[in-house]
């Protein structure tokens, strides 16, 4: 990159009143998207005001200069202005966006929305005429103050000789305080021809908030070409209104960025992302989205994950989309099954909890042998004995491996113990681990007051958790005994065999559930859980069963 090869040298200067409002008018002076909003109430504006008239410094505006064309904010209050004239270099705001939005509000008197709603009129800021120096001289109350001593700061800008006739004892202050206001020089420091993320990198750097920014607002500004209509704001969020509509609603915007990136480049490092040519990525976007969605279909139809929510890791739709980007197929026989292989090895082994760019890279050549249908090989062994299960299957929806076992539970299509009708999986169910739709089939409550030997880390674990709908939980099972609540149900559900099978739970009678026995139904569960990991993973010698 250039910035590896030369430093900016930032250049102070400065500007008057009229220049800036001639540059913010003309459309030479953007604020980049990446900025937040303009927050400043009133009453700051106020503030800086007073700061001007009695000149103290009120801080640098650090313009980037740049011939790229960003997404920008092109309004300021109800007032449009142009883009920056065809040849000329846009002035972008790195720091100083408050600060400029309230002069140019307050010197031209406009009416904003705030982020309340309400509008707020800026032409209500008022000078003190009879303060002295030492005193608040700017106001946006002017209750107690008698008015032939206060003057708007529109009306001593703009007025004629009429304000003298207006304010004839003050004469001389109103030249002085808007002589102040024309003639203060605005400090400024340029960075010129800096790419985006030295630019996003001096942001961040002298935000105040201490506000970093994301890689995907930098690229959000990066990418934005208003003649092509590519906003990847928009982009992303017509994406995730899609993708709503079948479950998978809470992908990250780096997941995408990170998908792309491996398609136009085989790597998805934020420094390789950064490196994107604005070009390729408006060109592929629509080629990486078809082949995106193609994996979240093949997540829903194949390994049936119902919803995002216990996808173990959003990072797997990298790769995934990555093949299908290659390769516009479902993949079948060898294929399939060592895209499957790997799926379980990165969920068994919770590949990317940690490291995950740089991992994702390196497993792009994985998945390239996989489209040459040849064998890989893992330095990294499975275990997926029940042992193992036992051992690291503490129930917490946050972990990678307990949500790969939940995607096990949720493969089987699981059915109501009532009436064995298809429980409905939904995102909003279940995002915490204390929702009604997870269940300990040995309720903990019960387990508490009738087994209390058994430790309770061995009660609130994956081999006793089945997913079920509200109703069943709260109203139905609640805290008693399983040989009690699955007894009722085998007077009414005629096929409740097919229920229980549908959550990995055997027969009644040999499973531990007749007699309460925990131990029994928990061991043959593990075994269900270790035999459907098997099932899913081409073993080999040095993998545990």
């Amino acid at each position: 990159m250039p910035n590896s090869e030369y430093i900016y040298q930032s250049k102070p200067d400065s500007m008057n009143y009229q220049s800036l409002i001639a540059k913010i008018e003309q459309g030479s002076i953007k604020i980049p998207q990446f900025q937040r909003k303009f927050v400043w109430s009133i009453e700051e504006t106020a503030g800086l005001l007073d700061s001007i008239l009695k000149g103290y410094p009120i801080g640098s505006f650090i313009i980037w200069k740049t011939n790229e064309r960003l997404r920008s904010v092109r309004n300021i209050g109800e007032m449009s202005f142009p883009d920056t004239p065809a040849g000329d270099m846009v002035q972008y705001v790195l720091d100083g966006q408050q600060r400029m939005t309230s002069l140019y509000v307050a010197l031209k008197g406009a009416k904003i929305i705030n982020e309340s709603g309400n509008e707020v009129d800026y032409s209500n800021i008022y000078i003190d005429l009879s303060a002295k120096t030492d005193e608040q001289i700017v106001l946006t109350d002017t209750k107690g103050h008698n008015e032939k001593d206060i003057i708007s700061i529109v009306s001593l800008l703009n007025s004629g000789y009429k304000v003298y006739q207006q304010y004839p004892d003050y004469g001389e202050k109103i030249d002085k305080y808007r002589i102040s206001f024309q003639t203060y020089q605005y400090a400024t420091i340029e960075v010129e021809n800096a790419p985006i993320d030295i630019a996003t990198e001096i942001f961040t750097r002298i935000n105040v908030g201490g506000k970093s920014l994301t890689l995907f607002e930098i690229m959000v500004a990066k990418t934005y070409d208003e003649e092509k209509q590519f906003d990847l704001s928009e982009k992303y969020d017509e994406l995730i209104d899609k993708l709503s509509n079948i479950g998978y609603e809470t992908i990250s915007s780096s997941t995408v960025l990170q998908s792309v990136s491996v398609c136009l480049a085989k790597d998805c490092t934020k420094k390789r992302i950064l490196k994107l040519k604005k070009e390729s990525f408006i060109e592929k976007w629509d080629d990486v989205i078809s082949a995106f969605e193609s994996a979240v279909d093949y997540f829903r139809s194949f390994y049936r994950i119902p919803v995002s929510q216990i996808l173990p890791y959003d990072s797997l739709l990298v790769p995934f989309t990555y093949y299908f980007y290659n390769h516009k197929d479902k993949p079948v026989g060898e294929q399939q099954k060592l895209l499957q292989d790997y799926f379980w090895r990165c969920i068994i082994n919770q590949r990317f909890s940690s490291a995950s760019e740089s991992k994702l890279t390196q497993d792009i050549e994985r998945i390239d042998k996989i489209l040459a249908e040849e064998q890989l090989d893992y330095e990294e062994s499975v275990d997926v004995s029940p042992e193992s299960i036992k051992s690291r299957g503490s129930f917490s929806v946050g972990s990678a491996y307990i949500k790969g076992l939940l995607c096990i539970l949720a493969y089987q299509q699981p059915k109501s113990f009532i009436d064995n009708s298809l429980v409905t999986i939904d995102n909003s169910w279940l995002k915490i681990a204390t929702s009604k739709n997870y269940h300990h089939f040995f309720p903990k409550a019960y387990m508490k007051k009738n087994q209390p030997d058994v430790p309770e880390w061995l009660v609130n674990h994956i081999a006793n958790i089945t997913i079920v709908d509200d109703f069943l939980n709260k109203r139905s099972i609640r805290d008693r005994a399983p040989s009690k609540y699955i007894g009722e149900y085998q007077a009414t559900n005629n096929d409740l065999a097919s229920s229980l099978k549908s959550h990995l739970i055997g027969d009644p009678e040999t499973s531990g559930i007749n007699n309460n026995d925990y131990m029994t139904f928990f061991n043959q569960r593990l075994e269900a859980l270790s035999n459907e990991l098997k099932d899913r993973l081409i073993l080999t010698n040095t993998d545990k069963t």
